[in-house]
Order: structure tokens, then C-alpha cells, then sequence
């Protein structure tokens, strides 16, 4: 898995692409540490559309995101979020806890704000 990092208006924007399990989750959090690290009030956007799988690990993961970002008092949304990945969410409860978007301008829009 490859995990592309780019901003725009201010919004980290992460492009993971491939499977979100095992050993790309840790070089997820890896590329995303510093981006966390520097930022006050951090403002993040996942874009899922190259995603096709999440594991309980990739869901760790992402769950370790938000918990820094709200600790600093910054935001996180994701867009693009496929069925299979989307059933996990509900599932596991965590639907509530990212903001979520229609498109990639709408978040960054919001986000911005």
C-alpha cells in the first residue's frame, strides 16, 4: 500500500491506495506522525477511493488519528468511503466519529472553515 500526502487550503489530505491491513497500516501512521506532530489544530481528510479493504488494525489506526486530532482540537473527515469499509464502520460503532463527505471539495471546504 502506498499513501500519498498532499494539502490544500490547509487540509492534510492522505490518499492511502490499496489494502489498509498489517504492515501498511504502521507505514500509515508513519507518513501521517509528523503531519500530526506540527500542526496546532490539525485538519485532516481521508480520501477512501482507492481503498478496497480495512482490518481491525487499519481501523486501530485511523481511530489513533482521531483521538490525537480532538486532543488538539483539530478535525478529521473522510470521503469516498466504499460499502465494505463503510459496513465496518457502522458496525464497530464508529460512524459518529469522523466527519463524513460527498465529495473531496465539500470536505475541504468545510474543513477549512
Amino acid at each position: 500500500m502506498t499513501t500519498k500526502i498532499r494539502q490544500q487550503n490547509g487540509i492534510t489530505i492522505l490518499e492511502p491506495n490499496g489494502k489498509l491491513i498489517g504492515p501498511s497500516v504502521s507505514a500509515l501512521r508513519a507518513a501521517l506522525s509528523p503531519e500530526l506532530e506540527i500542526s496546532d489544530s490539525p485538519r485532516i481528510l481521508i480520501n477512501f477511493k482507492n481503498v478496497n479493504k480495512i482490518d481491525s488494525e487499519g481501523l486501530g489506526a485511523l481511530m489513533g488519528v482521531r483521538a490525537v486530532t480532538a486532543r488538539k482540537k483539530g478535525r478529521i473527515g473522510v470521503v469516498n468511503v466504499g460499502k465494505q469499509i463503510k459496513n465496518l464502520i457502522v458496525l464497530s460503532r464508529l460512524v459518529r466519529v469522523f466527519e463524513h463527505y460527498d465529495s473531496e471539495d465539500a470536505a475541504v471546504s468545510a474543513l477549512s472553515v
